[in-house]
């Protein structure tokens, strides 16, 4: 089983589980944009949550409170840090991360939108873009696996980056 990590609420239950020995065979992933990998490529660290250095300092994993992301199409994933929290499951190991480019997450958004017809958030579209990558390695391998993962919102607010995207306009890689 692989639960597709976006939301503490809906897999913290489920970690709980597998550290009590019940879901051993269970992966939890962090899916976060290419260019804005603060779970994959942050320094665990006691850093403020803003940019203007005006909260209190939280202990995450990080790229920088001056750290500027890119012009992308990623929801609400543009963020420096990640909860500390989640931060700190990351670090102990019992959670992974992986990193998709906006391009990519589309083309599963757009897949998802086609077979399941629901349009999605970009966060959302992180997750759809794992998951499919899971299936498609389980097919390769022959192994036979549960994949879940949280669908936290329909992309009718983003409508714009679809547009982008199915346009030609989005690019994999984005620069400051």
């Amino acid at each position: 089983m692989v639960a597709e990590v976006i939301s503490a609420g809906f897999a913290y239950p489920m970690l709980a589980e597998k550290l009590k020995g019940k879901l051993s065979d269970c992966r939890f992933v962090g899916v976060e944009p290419k260019s804005c990998a603060s779970m994959g490529k942050g320094k665990y660290f006691y850093d403020y949550g803003d940019t203007g250095k005006q909260t209190p300092m939280l202990k995450m994993k990080s790229l920088g409170c001056e750290f500027v992301a890119p012009p992308l199409h990623a929801g609400g994933l543009r963020y420096h840090g990640i909860a500390p929290s989640l931060a700190f499951l990351h670090q102990k190991g019992l959670i992974e991360s992986k990193s998709f480019d906006q391009v990519t997450i589309f083309k599963a958004a757009q897949v998802f939108a086609e077979s399941e017809g629901v349009v999605v958030a970009p966060e959302s579209a992180h997750a759809v873009a794992s998951a499919i990558a899971e299936a498609k390695r389980c097919k390769k391998e022959r192994k036979e696996e549960t994949i879940v993962f949280n669908l936290s919102g329909q992309g009718l607010l983003d409508l714009k980056g679809y547009e982008d995207f199915l346009d030609g306009r989005l690019k994999e890689k984005v620069t400051n």
